[in-house]
């Protein structure tokens, strides 16, 4: 664990190039809103459990959002943002990185003293230490459910497409179809502006919406919250 903290955090700091990274005038994404939902969502588990002495779960939260949302989600999201250096949102994506692995780091610190102490001190910050810096607050204006719900949406999906690539022998080089049948409105309008997701981390090359429609040629079909996602074979 204490590998995966030091190379996502050398990933964000490499991908810095202002001291004090801000928003860019662009709104905020959905990975952004996503992560930021999910960071004051664990400081405040975090805080209650060490509250209560329950050092366990403490422990157990902000491992699942640092491993789990941090680093196989949120940075696998934004790597094309950060690359591309005429995006009119990476100095967004740089902000959000930086403003929740500080966080996460302050959380991780009762835990792992040494290597946070270590990564605050490269980290743009007006604290001298870690250990004598304010724990973050939960910002309850900062929990985006909406944004939750999207996401874990697309989170099935993406798991479910890669789970049917492997099924059928695809390499992760050939890009694929999906389809999606559903009825329910909000499920479609998730999908339309998770289609972006879908290439980057299923292989999708596009994605069509269908309702209810026959399927005629042979396809692999996952079932999701309120819908199926066919693959043609």
């Amino acid at each position: 664990f204490a590998n995966k903290i030091w190379n996502a955090s050398r990933f964000v700091m490499m991908n810095l190039e202002e001291e004090h990274p801000d928003y860019s005038n662009e709104p905020l994404q959905l990975e952004d809103r996503w992560i930021l939902s999910s960071l004051h969502s664990t400081i405040d588990e975090v805080t209650k459990n060490l509250e209560s002495y329950e050092l366990g779960l403490a422990l157990a939260s902000i491992y699942e959002f640092f491993w789990d949302k941090f680093c196989d989600w949120y940075i696998e999201m934004v790597k094309p943002r950060l690359f591309d250096k005429n995006s009119q949102s990476r100095s967004t994506a740089q902000y959000v990185l930086v403003y929740v692995l500080d966080n996460a780091l302050r959380l991780l610190h009762p835990f792992m003293p040494f290597v946070t102490e270590e990564i605050f001190q490269h980290l743009p910050k007006t604290e001298q230490s870690i250990m004598i810096s304010q724990w973050p607050n939960s910002e309850e204006e900062r929990i985006d459910k909406d944004a939750e719900r999207q996401m874990q949406v697309v989170f099935e999906a993406i798991v479910g497409i890669r789970q049917l690539r492997n099924e059928m022998g695809v390499s992760p080089k050939l890009r694929i179809q999906a389809i999606l049948d559903s009825d329910d409105e909000a499920t479609r309008d998730y999908f339309l502006q998770a289609a972006n997701y879908l290439e980057r981390l299923a292989g999708v090359s596009t994605l069509e919406l269908a309702e209810g429609t026959d399927r005629e040629n042979p396809m692999l079909s996952m079932v999701i919250s309120k819908g199926t996602i066919f693959i043609p074979q």
